[in-house]
């Protein structure tokens, strides 16, 4: 049996974890609060971003536009976005493994990966791959629009120059503080008239009632790099509320995880002391028999 003092030790040393993953839990609530804010403010903005870009695009011809045009894939770049820190469960595996699935499966068909890491935990776990172009890090912590058009613009200019002919973005998806799910979107080429299929019965219907100023072919070469910092800054943010989200489970689950073990520690120190207690009252009582004797 254990030492009443090694005992002891360890439970102050797991009171003062609690105290620990308890703030942690509280800084990931209210940081939670304001990253949920944001994406639930700029998901109406892209989702009528890119109905007008349906509506746009379905009256032009794809290959008129380089970041349209659609390639025989051989090589693929994918846009893997994770959290700078971790300590927020299995939020950065879960991404990583919808990622290698993704590198398993263009591989197998004999296609070429190369791999753009936004986040520090992308950016290590993929470093010895070989498979890495370009790395984002310390910016997921404090990151604004200039840093997802800088993304846009580095990935665009790697398409355009032929080094990659499909770009996807894997991110995580927050559906609730509960959930948070992988995802996979295609960036480039861009084809945002495929994503409005199978929706509301009329949008394709009315996309050639509306009538542009100035002309459509001018807007498109203004609103398709715009399109593409829209949808890399809103997947920034869904792994924004996302990591903040796990983070905060994950406080709460070893939170409750050190009361357990204190629960336990607590036990193991009372039978310990009880050991003792017994030990002393029958040497007591033994050298009582032996002066009696």
């Amino acid at each position: 049996m254990p030492s009443l003092k090694d005992v002891k030790t360890k439970i102050e040393g797991v009171k003062k974890t609690s105290q620990i993953t308890r703030a942690m839990n509280m800084v990931a609530s209210a940081k939670l609060r304001g990253a949920q804010q944001r994406i639930e403010d700029f998901r109406p903005y892209a989702e009528k971003f890119q109905f007008a870009m349906g509506n746009l695009s379905s009256g032009v011809d794809p290959a008129q536009y380089p970041l349209m045009a659609v390639r025989d894939t051989g090589k693929v770049e994918l846009v893997v976005i994770t959290s700078d820190r971790g300590l927020c469960g299995s939020f950065n595996a879960n991404i990583f493994k919808l990622a290698d699935k993704e590198i398993e499966r263009l591989e197998a068909e004999g296609k070429k990966v190369s791999l753009v890491c936004v986040g520090k935990k992308a950016a290590g776990y993929y470093r010895k791959t070989g498979r890495v172009r370009r790395e984002y890090t310390d910016i997921m912590s404090s990151f604004q629009m200039f840093n997802a058009r800088e993304i846009a613009q580095d990935v665009a200019e790697n398409f355009l120059e032929g080094n990659a002919d499909e770009v996807n973005i894997i991110y995580s998806r927050f559906v609730s503080v509960a959930v948070q799910r992988p995802e996979l979107t295609t960036l480039l080429p861009i084809s945002p008239e495929k994503k409005d299929d199978g929706g509301e019965g009329g949008d394709a219907a009315v996309a050639q009632d509306y009538i542009y100023e100035p002309g459509t072919e001018e807007i498109m070469e203004v609103l398709l790099p715009l399109y593409m910092n829209v949808t890399v800054y809103r997947c920034m943010l869904e792994v924004g509320a996302s990591e903040h989200a796990a983070r905060m489970t994950a406080m709460d689950n070893a939170t409750n995880a050190c009361g357990d073990l204190i629960h336990n520690l607590t036990l193991i120190y009372n039978k310990a002391r009880q050991a003792g207690i017994t030990a002393e009252l029958m040497d007591i009582v033994g050298g009582a028999e032996a002066l009696k004797g």
